[in-house]
């Protein structure tokens, strides 16, 4: 069995793609506008350009995104993403990167458990975890 987390941005979807190559190297291996649908009679005329469907690598992981149905606001509530950090180094500058426009839930900091950890939610709403763990005594 195989899980990917799929993000409806709601017609932020090219926006949110390009942040995330710039903040965590992320790479589109796939990406189709709802104009390269087999039937784009069938899709509204005001989201033709829009993203149907990416799919996007961040080390070794796969996202799925969209644009959906460009009709709401975005709404990220009831999960996080959480980046396991390599190093203290790596998870300030993931941490930077991702807050930067977003928001700082929980400041970057050493807890009981990592020696780095924290939350924020991203210029989109996405919410993040970031973290490097303590070695196991």
């Amino acid at each position: 069995m195989h899980i990917e987390p799929y993000l409806f941005f709601e017609g932020r979807c090219e926006e949110a793609l390009e942040f995330y190559r710039t903040a965590l190297g992320a790479e589109i291996t796939m990406l189709m506008r709802y104009k390269d649908s087999p039937d784009p009679a069938a899709c509204n005329p005001a989201t033709l350009d829009k993203v149907m469907h990416a799919s996007v690598r961040i080390g070794e992981t796969t996202v799925l995104a969209s644009d959906g149905r460009c009709e709401e606001k975005a709404s990220f509530d009831g999960f996080c993403l959480t980046i396991h950090a390599e190093t203290d180094a790596d998870a300030q500058r993931l941490f930077a990167a991702l807050s930067d426009g977003g928001q700082v839930r929980m400041p970057l900091a050493e807890t009981f458990f990592a020696s780095s950890f924290g939350m924020l939610a991203d210029r989109f709403g996405v919410g993040w975890m970031v973290i490097k763990v303590k070695p196991m005594p």
